[in-house]
């Protein structure tokens, strides 16, 4: 008799920069590495849910020559140091430094890693087992949102800051879901897995609404 297959594992995908960190345009530099209000609390909230954190992130400043791959790799490090300290373990962190109007070769070209297509997602569900279908990503652009639907997930778009907010729901690949921030990003991805939360005012991810201001 065959042993059973073990259940493949849920993900949630996250967009690097403007999601888990501060953007301030091309960074280089490991000291520009600064966490967005929250990160640790929600990551950690979906990681004890049962979810492997992933990183996919474009990173098009290789391939611009605004920075090196060992740039990137330093930073990315600095990244994994600041959500150790919060407690977090990425599951895996997958790059694309390729742009086809780059001019550093051989990164000058297009990719299907490359965002919205969901290349990364897919090296991801090889690599750790993933059920595509049973996963999320959250970013805070549309192509992270286009590639993530691609790719068969179900896709959050944090738009704080955005003019026209909600956005539309209902297209082929407009988002699942708008939040704020990858704390009401990850509120809805748990209350919609049925976790339940804390009711208790102040708890990090609480249901209770933040005081004005807060996480701006």
């Amino acid at each position: 008799m065959n042993a059973p297959t073990a259940p493949a594992r849920r993900a949630v995908f996250l967009d690097r920069d403007g999601t888990l960190i501060h953007d301030p345009g091309y960074l280089a530099d490991p000291a520009g590495v600064v966490l967005l209000p929250h990160v640790g609390d929600a990551l950690r909230a979906l990681a004890a849910a049962g979810f492997l954190l992933v990183v996919c992130t474009n990173q098009s400043g290789v391939a611009r020559g605004k920075y090196t791959v060992a740039q990137y790799e330093r930073v990315a490090r600095r990244l994994s140091d600041l959500l150790a300290a919060e407690g977090v373990e990425l599951a895996a962190t997958y790059y694309c430094p390729y742009h086809p109007e780059g001019t550093v070769a051989p990164w000058n070209v297009d990719h299907d890693d490359r965002k919205p297509s969901p290349g990364m997602w897919l090296r991801a569900a090889r690599d750790l087992g993933l059920d595509l279908a049973r996963s999320y990503s959250v970013g805070d652009g549309e192509r992270d949102v286009v590639a993530g639907r691609r790719a068969g997930t179900t896709s959050v778009l944090l738009a704080a800051g955005r003019d026209k907010w909600p956005l539309p729901v209902g297209g082929p690949f407009d988002p699942d879901f708008t939040a704020r921030d990858l704390r009401e990003a990850a509120i809805w991805v748990l209350q919609r897995e049925g976790v339940p939360l804390p009711d208790r005012p102040g708890a990090p991810l609480s249901r209770a609404p933040r005081p004005a201001g807060a996480g701006a």
